[in-house]
């Protein structure tokens, strides 16, 4: 019986097919709006999650105060025993590297210009391995370990402010973890942009053996912690907590708050519009099946007269508004899919975000569960108008329904 009812949900939805090809069409953009706007969402959470966590590792580890307190002395709360924990961290077999970091500030003086720097001690042969390609190098090369003399590597913003370039000599001046005041000539390695120019115009790297010469201390600010893969931090983070208890470990999503500020506002954007989406196709399913009943009354009441009832002819009617949502939540599956697909053989570029100087590409994530939850969702949609409009007309009196003009 439900293979007939189908069968026969089908054959009506064919009587006028101008009406639920446009029917169709307005679900199926529906829906590819949806899964495409959804994917983008979805590309951008995933390459705002691996920026942040390529920052400052799946984990950070480093004394409570670090977090909770600001410094009167650089490395006041820093880590004493960095090296010995950074062996204890790296026994754990998720733990694919630990990163120890050195962040400090100070001036950096070219002789004629000084200007103030936020600066990060970092190993180069670990960091840069481990983060790939996380900076974009405009002039020189990379820091290494292997380097004879103290050398740093300045945000383009910075270089250009000081009129530095790779092999010139600047000063680093800034205070020691006792309260001095100490100086450090360095070499400028390499120059790099961010993409963000108020990072651009302070930030600088240096190894860390530079800048605990420079801060006369042998302390490192924090340990990052990189896991071989993202969804093991969780886990991760009580096992090191617990054997730690001394000290403070949080995830990159706590720290992560450009991540988070993004992430809620894109699910307000997308919400709204996927509201208003679903509103229209309520309202073209609800038109398109109201006149297809409404010219179909006196059949109604003809089947009402051979003893058809209510409930069957609803669910026949509600069968035709499912192979109209069903066919159209297929169709703009298979759009967004094409879409999706055409974006990955022929590259396209955002514009930058506000705040940075360089886009991104335009990538449309594809995710079984969206596209599941979403074609489900449309096809309840007009299944519910469906039934909505039809109830009326299939409970009207026999004698009415016939007498309808």
């Amino acid at each position: 019986m439900n293979t007939t009812w189908l069968k026969f949900a089908v054959q009506n939805t064919l009587r006028n097919r101008r009406r639920s090809g446009v029917t169709v069409s307005i679900a199926a953009l529906g829906t590819a709006a949806i899964l495409l706007a959804g994917g983008f969402a979805l590309s951008t959470y995933q390459g705002l999650s691996e920026m942040a966590s390529r920052s400052t590792g799946h984990l950070v580890v480093a004394r409570p105060a670090q977090f909770d307190k600001d410094e009167d002395t650089p490395l006041q709360h820093g880590l004493d025993n960095a090296a010995e924990l950074r062996t204890r961290l790296l026994a754990d077999p998720d733990v694919r590297q630990v990163l120890p970091r050195v962040e400090f500030s100070g001036l950096i003086s070219n002789g004629d210009k000084s200007t103030v720097m936020m600066a990060t001690g970092i190993d180069p042969d670990s960091e840069f391995a481990v983060k790939g390609p996380f900076l974009s190098i405009t002039a020189g090369e990379v820091l290494s370990n292997d380097a004879k003399t103290a050398e740093v590597m300045l945000g383009e913003g910075l270089a250009k402010s000081l009129k530095a370039k790779p092999g010139s000599s600047l000063t680093l001046l800034a205070s020691t973890a006792d309260g001095a005041l100490n100086a450090l000539d360095v070499v400028v390695k390499g120059v790099f942009s961010t993409g963000v120019p108020d990072m651009d115009l302070r930030f600088i790297y240096t190894d860390i053996a530079t800048a605990q010469k420079l801060l006369n201390t042998q302390r490192v600010s924090s340990l990052g912690v990189f896991l071989a893969r993202m969804d093991m931090t969780q886990a991760a983070q009580q096992r090191v907590a617990a054997a730690n208890p001394e000290l403070k470990v949080k995830t990159w999503l706590d720290l992560a708050f450009f991540y988070k500020a993004v992430k809620d506002l894109y699910n307000r954007i997308f919400g709204a519009m996927g509201l208003i989406i679903g509103v229209i196709v309520v309202f073209v399913v609800t038109n398109a099946m109201a006149m297809a009943i409404i010219e179909r009354t006196r059949e109604i009441g003809t089947l009402r007269a051979l003893g058809t009832l209510p409930r069957q002819l609803l669910t026949t009617l509600g069968l035709e508004g499912m192979v109209l949502g069903g066919a159209g939540a297929l169709v703009g599956a298979v759009l967004s899919i094409g879409v999706t697909v055409f974006l990955l053989v022929v590259p396209m570029e955002m514009p930058p975000p506000p705040g940075q100087t360089k886009g991104y590409p335009l990538l449309i994530t594809f995710d079984a569960l969206m596209y599941l939850a979403t074609m489900v969702s449309m096809v309840a949609l007009t299944v519910l108008a469906s039934t909505w409009v039809a109830r009326k007309t299939v409970n009207m009196p026999v004698v009415e329904a016939l007498a309808h003009t």
